[in-house]
Parts: C-alpha cells; sequence; structure tokens
C-alpha cells in the first residue's frame, strides 16, 4: 500500500467519525426544533448563533484555521435550521399554510379585465390605469377608494387601481389600512409622474384668468407658479374633477391646475406646462386583485405583519431579511384600531417567492411575526 492509499484511508476513517457524529448532533438539533415549536421560540436566534460560532472558532489555536471552523459550523448550523423548518412545516404554521394554500390559489392574469379607480375620467389613477392595461382597457371609475374594494369583494369588478405612495409627500395611510381591511392581493404597480399645467377653455390667456380650480395638494404644489397672480385659488375634490369642471363652465376667467391628460380629455388649452414646484414627483399606484397573480418577472413582494410584545422582536425579523439577502425596500407602520400602542406592519421588498429557498425564508417569517401575510408578489415598476 502507497502511503497515499494509507492518508486517503486515514481519512475514511475521519469521515465516518465525523459522520457519526454529524447524525447524532442532527438528533440533537431535532430535540431542540420540537422544544422551540412546543414553546413558540423561533428558529433563527441570531445573537446566540453568533455566540455559538465564536465559542467554534475558539476550538482551535491555530489562527489560520479560525476562520476554515467557522465556515465549517455556519454550514451545520443552516443544515440544523433547515431540519427545525421542516418540522414547524410538519407541525402546521397557520400563516405559513395560508400564505402556501394562496400561492397554490394564483391565477394568470385576466385577458379582458374589468378595471376600476377612484376619481373622474383623467385622474392621475385613470392614467396610470391605462399605462398598466393598456388605454384600450374597459374601465369605470367610484367615488372613494373604500368603493374600489368593495366592488372586488363583491366580484362587480377584477382589477382596482389605487395610490399608494407618492415621492414627495409619502405613504397614503387609507390605502394601507384598506389593504388590511378587505384581505385583497397586489399583483402590479405603476408609477405615474405628476406633472401639473394650467389648462382653460378656448379663447383664455393667463389676463384673462381670475380664479384657479384645484385639488388642496394640487394648488399647493403650485404655489411657486402661482405667487404673484392674483387669482382666486378654491379647491376642488381632485385635479381631473377640476377640469371637468372648468370644461362645463366655458368661462375664460377659470382655470384648472390638472394633468395634460385630463386637459386634453376635457378639451381644455393648455396655457402652462410643468407647473408643479417639484419636478421629480412620482405617485405609485398598486393593482388591486380580489385573487392573487405571479405575473413574469414577479421580483418584489408585499408583506404585512404583527409583532410580539418582545424585547427585539422587531430586530429578530429584520435579520432574517439580512441573513437570506433579501433588501428590504420600505417598512411602514400603522396603529391597529382598537388595540392601543398595538402596530400593523406593511412591508416591501425584493424576491420572488417562486425561488428555491424562499419556502424556507416565508416559514421563519411566519413563526417569527405574531401574524404574517403576502400581500403580493409582482413585477416592480420603473418611474415613469
Amino acid at each position: 500500500m502507497s502511503q497515499l492509499d494509507e492518508l486517503r484511508g486515514q481519512i475514511d476513517d475521519i469521515d465516518a467519525q465525523l459522520t457519526s457524529l454529524f447524525l447524532r448532533r442532527m438528533e440533537v438539533t431535532e430535540q431542540v426544533g420540537r422544544w422551540k415549536q412546543a414553546n413558540g421560540i423561533p428558529v433563527l436566534d441570531t445573537a446566540r448563533e453568533h455566540e455559538v460560532l465564536a465559542k467554534k472558532a475558539a476550538l482551535t489555536n491555530d489562527p489560520a484555521r479560525k476562520d476554515d471552523v467557522t465556515a465549517l459550523y455556519e454550514a451545520i448550523m443552516g443544515i440544523s435550521r433547515r431540519q427545525q423548518r421542516k418540522l414547524l412545516t410538519e407541525a402546521g404554521n397557520e400563516d405559513y399554510v395560508r400564505i402556501q394554500s394562496a400561492l397554490r390559489a394564483v391565477r394568470d392574469p385576466l385577458a379582458d379585465p374589468r378595471v376600476l379607480y377612484q376619481g373622474e375620467p383623467g385622474a392621475y389613477s385613470d392614467e396610470a390605469a391605462g399605462r398598466f392595461f393598456g388605454e384600450i382597457v374597459a374601465r369605470s371609475h367610484v367615488a372613494t377608494w373604500e368603493e374600489v374594494f368593495l366592488a372586488l369583494k363583491e366580484g362587480r369588478a377584477d382589477y382596482g387601481v389605487l395610490p399608494i405612495e407618492n415621492s414627495s409627500t409619502g405613504s397614503i395611510s387609507q390605502v394601507y389600512d384598506l389593504l388590511a381591511q378587505y384581505g385583497a392581493y397586489i399583483v402590479g404597480e405603476q408609477t405615474v409622474k405628476v406633472d401639473h399645467c394650467l389648462a382653460a377653455p378656448a379663447g383664455a390667456t393667463l389676463d384673462t384668468i381670475t380664479a384657479v380650480y384645484s385639488h388642496e395638494q394640487g394648488l399647493l404644489q403650485c404655489a411657486d407658479f402661482l405667487k404673484g397672480r392674483n387669482w382666486a385659488r378654491v379647491p376642488r375634490l381632485n385635479t381631473a374633477e377640476s377640469a371637468q369642471y372648468v370644461s362645463r363652465s366655458g368661462q375664460p376667467d377659470q382655470a384648472a391646475i390638472c394633468s395634460p391628460h385630463a386637459a386634453r380629455l376635457y378639451g381644455l388649452e393648455i396655457l402652462a406646462e410643468h407647473i408643479n414646484a417639484n419636478d421629480h414627483n412620482y405617485t405609485r399606484f398598486v393593482i388591486v386583485s380580489p385573487v392573487p397573480e405571479h405575473r413574469p418577472g414577479s421580483n418584489k413582494v408585499s408583506a404585512l405583519f404583527t409583532l410580539p410584545h418582545r424585547t427585539g422582536s422587531l430586530h429578530q425579523l429584520m435579520t432574517i431579511f439580512a441573513v437570506n439577502g433579501l433588501n428590504l425596500m420600505k417598512l411602514e407602520s400603522r396603529p391597529i384600531v382598537g388595540r392601543s400602542w398595538e402596530y400593523l406592519f406593511f412591508a416591501d421588498f425584493i424576491a420572488d417567492l417562486a425561488a428555491p429557498g424562499m419556502d424556507g425564508v416565508l416559514l421563519e417569517l411566519t413563526q417569527t411575526a405574531e401574524g404574517f401575510r403576502v400581500l403580493g408578489n409582482y413585477p416592480a415598476a420603473k418611474e415613469g
């Protein structure tokens, strides 16, 4: 027998011992997992994991091997977590089971959808619907955001288009609250640039104008343009309704601050363009459905969750995103009605729930949070 064969034989003996010890370790790991399951303890305890890895690195006095020992135990502990997650799956985590059931029930995008938005024709919501579904799509409108959710729930519409965030003024809290209340799903998003113009009936000029109509935010966003002009500023329901009102009046002394789309729709002449002070102002709209979908290119996840009243619970949940390399794009909290000082969290992160390994991540998130619900997995929109 050559020296090389002898050395290989020694390695085989060591590997046999390692395998035996590894299998014994996994038996104990399973017992730990069952104890965690019975006591509601999350699979991942980051602080303890760091402490354990430091202990394992200290098992060798060879500085050159400390990183290798750490890498070995990172791999072993990763296998241990997967085993413990499997136990939780078998036990039937309610949130996880509900999420998986919803993901299995996804439908294909509808070919001839009934689309609903809030506001008047020509509103930015109308523009968002046209951009997402195509201008020829049949769409109707209602007066309030809640009416959109009610129509979806009652089967009177297939999709709703709702503003959820503005790059200048932030999140639209009421829409977040309605998403939580009605259990709808986000299946897409569309951004629209807020680009106000001053529009008036034919024959009007800047010199004939005495009153300007718009939503109060429209008037505020165009305050620099209006400064020094002795025009009455009259708030209306929204920018599109303002354009409609001015068009119906036909008076050359009245003008509306609205989108160019609304101005064209209501036959108004544009007297001044790009009059809002912030030229980088976008509104993000979500496409909402009563049924989940998974469209090609889905790379963004929206979710909501609550947390137990336990020190470090939010940090523990955020660690799951960090450990799994998930880019958390947004985290928003909203008070829970009827439960003082308790909050509902909304999160957006980059991921595809159909990707390998995401089942384990979802399981860990549902175990760490008190309640966890996926609002949707959809393609992230580009600005404009």
